[in-house]
């Protein structure tokens, strides 16, 4: 893992984050085929550059994400 892998999943889960309003990390997964870690390190990344907001699914199982603006 190094940091143009991370650059080059963030924009992978970046993409699929812009099609869709927001999802949850099984969507994303399940549209990018990266690994969960690999999910982890590209939302971390997007998060640093504060493109994303994180909330809490309604049953609180899982993190949904969404693009900021």
């Amino acid at each position: 893992m190094n940091t143009e892998a991370i650059g080059t999943w963030a924009g992978l889960v970046w993409s699929a984050l812009n099609e869709a309003d927001a999802l949850g990390i099984k969507q994303i997964k399940k549209i990018t085929k990266l690994k969960e870690k690999e999910i982890y390190a590209a939302l971390g990344w997007l998060a640093r550059e504060s493109k994303v907001n994180f909330a809490d699914a309604e049953d609180g199982k899982e993190i949904i994400v969404s693009l900021i603006g």
